[in-house]
């Protein structure tokens, strides 16, 4: 069993052995690529999405060292009609750059020992090969070719991670993009490799030179084609873990559901949904230091209208976002677009591709996108987070005054945001002024309820021991016409499915005072 090459099937059969949602289905997709145009295969997601499980299964499926029929006994890939085909048929290179960059961290000659580790474990399992003094990896695999006639699927996870981490030294990743190219992309290449998986955070095109490696066919974040649902938990898959072990849905889909992958409107975090359920408990497990900093650094640029579009999401809002002008360069930032393209990819931000508008997906990342931005200098909206801790207290207390109060600064503080001159930008100014409620509230704007909607509804998550809030907004009218219009459209009545603890709350915006009036009621179950 070698290193880089010959790994076998324990790794696939450590994951096996515990709780594994199917994904094989990976399987046949990737085999339908073998010996076509479309062989090279990139797929990136953010962290802790299941690169690396779906990496370990494709080299246990593939790897002729070993026998895996049994590994696959019952799960989907097993149906398909490739599966015999290339069951245990290739030599693998399987190689993980993290450990590369872990073990030669600040080394310039990184790529070069990467280089002979893997040929250095090649050359061991074809002894007989005649070597150059001046052959590269892709020389060997080529001499190994035309001696044997075999052929490597070559699988690379985290493809990305010496370009993220050294990224600074242009020697280092101009040498590491030239040997992609030799590899991948050289008149050898076809013969020498069935196909490659590349797995990574950010997509391979534009990394460089726009030519780099543009005959990979890529499935992002952004536009993952038929890999939308290969990687990530579904709704589906989601809801029978949860059946199985007990949990809470509800629960699930609060913290970790939210990412709109292609068509797939509901996935969630794998990572974060096993540890729950591991762990009995809801709560933040995916992000990563490294993420963490890069966040902060990002939302830290002082591009034009990068704050409001931050403060809009953080309240539950969506705002459009380009994506077609990011270079794939974590370095090369120029834009508030790129800086949400780059949060997309990093999984800070969830992306609706039809409508082009990015969001911060569920509470997990909403959490740890308040820790980046109160790490920050943005001052004023680290006080703005302190004051609607304020604003909610004061509401559940009935305190109408200091409600008010608190939605006047609200106000002030964001009409860069939006033309404030009707109820439905009242409203948004009251998303933003309720951030902090996000996490002990689930808040729906415009909710069905009674004979009409409610402007916001805001429902305790579960195990809060607090009131709901039914909000209605009035502009230029009272906060009592406000709580009447709640009462005459029979709002709690709906809203008491939920819990029968109700705060009605009316808030009104007087266009020549300039200033807001709030009335609120308690509402107690009978």
């Amino acid at each position: 069993m070698g290193i880089y090459i010959n790994k076998g099937n324990n790794a696939f059969r450590n994951i096996v052995r515990q709780e594994y949602v199917d994904k094989t289905s990976l399987i046949p997709f990737i085999n339908a690529t073998i010996d076509t145009e479309s062989r090279y295969s990139c797929v990136t997601r953010c962290r802790r999405f299941g690169k690396s499980m779906a990496a370990k299964m494709l080299c246990a499926y593939y790897d002729k060292s070993c026998s895996s029929r049994e590994l696959f006994r019952g799960l989907k890939a097993e149906h398909a009609p490739s599966f015999e085909a290339y069951l245990n048929k290739y030599y693998v290179i399987s190689i993980d750059m993290t450990d590369f960059t872990t073990k030669y961290r600040g080394e310039r000659d990184i790529v070069k020992r990467m280089q002979n580790h893997v040929a250095d474990d090649i050359l061991e399992v074809f002894p007989e090969i005649i070597v150059k003094e001046d052959d590269d990896l892709m020389d060997i695999l080529y001499r190994v070719y035309q001696s044997t006639g075999e052929r490597f699927v070559m699988i690379i996870d985290e493809w990305d991670a010496i370009l993220r981490e050294m990224g600074t030294d242009e020697d280092i990743t101009t040498a590491y993009v030239d040997l992609l190219r030799r590899l991948f992309k050289g008149s050898g290449s076809d013969d020498v490799f069935a196909a490659a998986y590349l797995t990574g955070i950010l997509p391979i095109k534009r990394y460089n030179t726009e030519s780099a490696l543009n005959n990979f066919c890529e499935y992002s974040m952004i536009r993952p084609g038929k890999m939308a649902t290969t990687l990530g938990f579904t709704y589906d898959e989601v809801v029978s873990l949860c059946k199985k072990h007990g949990a809470d849905m509800a629960e699930m889909e609060s913290w970790y559901d939210g990412y709109r992958i292609g068509k797939a409107s509901h996935m969630f975090n794998p990572y974060s949904v096993i540890k729950a359920i591991n762990m009995e408990s809801y709560g933040s497990y995916w992000t990563t230091t490294s993420a963490y900093d890069s966040v902060r650094t990002y939302i830290e640029m002082n591009f034009e209208g990068l704050k409001d579009d931050i403060v809009r999401m953080l309240a539950g809002e969506r705002v459009y976002v380009n994506t077609s002008k990011f270079q794939n360069d974590m370095r090369i930032v120029r834009s508030k677009n790129d800086v949400l393209t780059v949060l997309i990819h990093l999984g800070y931000l969830a992306y609706d591709e039809d409508m082009r508008q990015c969001y911060v997906p569920n509470k997990e990342v909403a959490e740890e996108f308040l820790n980046a931005v109160e790490d920050t200098s943005w001052t004023r909206l680290v006080d703005a987070i302190t004051a609607s801790q304020n604003l909610l207290e004061a509401t559940i207390a009935g305190n109408e005054q200091a409600v008010a109060r608190a939605i006047d600064v609200a106000h002030d503080e964001h009409t860069s945001i939006l033309s404030y001159n009707d109820e439905n930008s009242l409203a948004c100014v009251l998303t933003i002024a309720y951030i902090w409620a996000r996490n002990e509230y689930i808040i729906h704007r415009e909710y069905a309820t009674g004979k009409g909607y409610a402007d916001l509804v805001m429902i305790p998550r579960r195990n809060v021991e607090k009131p709901a809030l039914v909000i209605e907004l009035k502009f230029n009218h009272t906060a009592d016409t406000a709580i009447d219009q709640i009462k005459r459209k029979e709002y709690p009545a709906k809203i008491a499915e939920y819990t029968g603890d109700l705060l009605l709350v009316g808030i009104n915006y007087d266009k020549e005072t300039k200033q807001h009036s709030c009335k609120i009621e308690r509402c107690m179950k009978e």
